[in-house]
């Protein structure tokens, strides 16, 4: 089960909704072996794109430094799909670049953000739930 607590569920929904009319994206740190979310780290989408997502290289690794300096470890990646369900597109499964992540999908299809999470392992797609609150 991954974790969220309030304010990174909302600042992960709010920062995908200012990126319409492209997909947000953003890594998720916890501390290590952990589901548990502390720290959202909105970053760029490079690929400029209301159908694809890739997080900008140089946030990327200021996030990774961020979070070894908290004792922390990214654990998954958030991106919005602007106009299609909360599900790992094909394209999504197949960038997907660490089994041990959790990918979070924002739907922005519908007036009310909907969000999933889910483990992607050599191809195969496993939703988790997610809890939110606290924090």
């Amino acid at each position: 089960m991954l974790r969220l607590p309030t304010d990174v569920y909302e600042q992960m929904v709010a920062h995908c909704l200012a990126g319409l009319p492209e997909e947000g994206c953003g890594l998720l740190a916890a501390p290590p072996g952990t589901a548990d979310v502390v720290v959202c780290y909105p970053t760029g989408n490079v690929e400029a794109s209301a159908r694809l997502y890739r997080v900008d290289p140089l946030q990327h690794l200021k996030a990774d430094q961020d979070a070894e300096a908290r004792d922390l470890e990214i654990v998954g990646v958030f991106h919005s799909h602007t106009h299609t369900e909360a599900y790992p597109s094909p394209t999504d499964v197949a960038q997907a670049p660490d089994p041990g992540w959790h990918y979070v999908l924002v739907s922005l299809k519908e007036p009310e953000p909907v969000v999933r999470s889910f483990r992607i392992v050599d191809g195969e797609v496993t939703e988790e739930p997610v809890a939110v609150g606290g924090g």
